[in-house]
């Protein structure tokens, strides 16, 4: 079988490439046996070197090219001969790797201009995606090689699971492959599933017991990670059309293992912690939003560095920062970005300590937080013995804000025309001395 496979890749190689560029390792091994023997020794290890596809087959054979880095071996390079993986790649999350976490970084003062492969085919100025992040802009150009390329460019490099020159499917068949971007406190995947009885059993009995990210991620070796999964990492569920058939293939994957019932039961408990979580990210995120309709947040978006993208507004969806902005945006990305994520993939992942005090328990701690956070800030906001301002606010002048901040609710689509127009009408009776209130 293994001589059939290499047959079979050495006779696709040739027939995708000019004649002799699949033996042109014999022009490079004597060079590169001396100046990077590792990768030499790990290519004759290879399946590649056994399929006779020689270096020129994935590096091309212009060598000023490749020592200017502008011959990358992209997921373009090993799909031609790896055609049904990479399709299968390009569906999945992996496949939005730079899209979710990258942004054109032409404006930043100490750009690298090699990153500009990420984006833009070689000759042209169109580029691949138009999704930026705001996190990604944020960063120093090492930071954002070291700390967001090295997992983002998943979607376009195949080493990143595989490493460049083994073709060893140990490699990537160990979990820990997985653990190098699925871990910390925005997506601690492989922590969850190392602590989980899934994980347990795997350490002590081996694969066929418990199972792995690739037998529940990966079935069958596809290279779609996304199979059966129902919600991103934001925790908002995919489209309802779509709904159905995810759930079906997980409850394929689990029922290999399970019974129906159970895996129904349990992946019915997982949605409906996800909902619940979810309920009290977005009464937090209200209470930031209401604090800066009245002008009260410390410092407002116009008084700190603009958003990279947005400007001088206050941002919490998927482009929320974690720097130059207010203490209480601080605690709704916490809660947002680290302690949502661990809940819901810990109840997925069958994690009970993850789902809990990891998760829920934070989730609900940082909401009491921001509950005294914003209590402290509307203190200040209306003169009360927390704020630097020793003078009380004007009757009239309060009402003014008032009106002027259910303007900006309505106008942000945070209330209906009809609530508009019901508390404008109380705040209007207020202003006029009727005594009626903002209820």
């Amino acid at each position: 079988m293994k001589t059939l496979f290499h047959l079979t890749l050495a006779v696709v190689a040739a027939a995708l490439l000019p004649l002799g560029q699949s033996l042109a390792a014999e022009d490079c091994l004597p060079c590169h046996r001396e100046k990077t023997p590792a990768a030499v020794r790990q290519w004759e290890e290879s399946a590649h070197a056994g399929a006779r596809v020689g270096c020129a087959a994935c590096h091309g054979v212009d060598h000023k090219a490749i020592e200017a880095g502008e011959a990358p071996v992209d997921a373009d390079v090993c799909g031609k001969c790896h055609r049904k993986a990479l399709l299968e790649h390009r569906t999945s999350r992996h496949g939005m790797g730079l899209h979710a976490g990258w942004g054109c970084t032409r404006n930043l003062p100490e750009r690298d201009p090699a990153e500009c492969r990420f984006c833009h085919r070689k000759g042209s100025e169109e580029p691949v995606s138009q999704v930026q992040c705001a996190r990604f802009l944020k960063q120093s150009s090492e930071m954002g090689e070291l700390g967001c390329n090295r997992c983002h460019q998943v979607e376009n490099n195949c080493g990143s699971c595989h490493g460049n020159h083994f073709t060893d499917l140990a490699i990537v068949r160990d979990p820990a492959s997985c653990a190098k971007c699925h871990m910390g406190p925005d997506h601690p995947q492989w922590e969850m599933w190392q602590t989980s009885q899934h994980g347990t059993l795997n350490g002590s009995m081996g694969p066929a017991v418990g199972p792995d990210c690739q037998r529940c991620h990966m079935p069958e070796g596809s290279h779609d990670v996304s199979k059966g999964l129902t919600a991103p990492p934001s925790g908002k569920p995919y489209p309802e059309e779509e709904l159905p058939g995810r759930r079906a293939e997980m409850l394929r994957i689990c029922t290999g293992c399970h019974a129906p019932a159970f895996a129904r039961q349990e992946l019915a408990r997982g949605d409906a912690v996800r909902a619940q979580s979810l309920a009290l990210v977005r009464e937090a995120e209200a209470i930031v939003w209401d604090l800066a309709d009245h002008g009260l947040l410390d410092p407002m978006p116009e008084e700190r560095p603009p958003h990279p993208l947005r400007g001088e507004v206050l941002v919490t969806d998927g482009q929320m920062l974690y720097e130059d902005t207010s203490r209480i945006e601080r605690l709704l990305f916490k809660m947002k970005k680290f302690d949502f994520a661990k809940t819901i993939k810990g109840a997925y992942h069958q994690n009970p300590a993850y789902t809990h005090w990891y998760g829920n328990a934070e989730l609900k701690m940082d909401l009491v937080d921001i509950r005294a956070e914003a209590s402290r800030l509307r203190e200040r906001g209306e003169g009360g013995k927390a704020s630097e301002k020793k003078v009380a606010i004007p009757r009239g002048k309060k009402d003014e804000e008032a009106l002027e901040a259910l303007k900006r609710k309505f106008e942000r689509g945070a209330i209906s025309p009809e609530e508009y127009a019901r508390r404008k009408a109380l705040l209007l009776d207020a202003f006029l001395g009727e005594g009626k209130a903002l209820p």
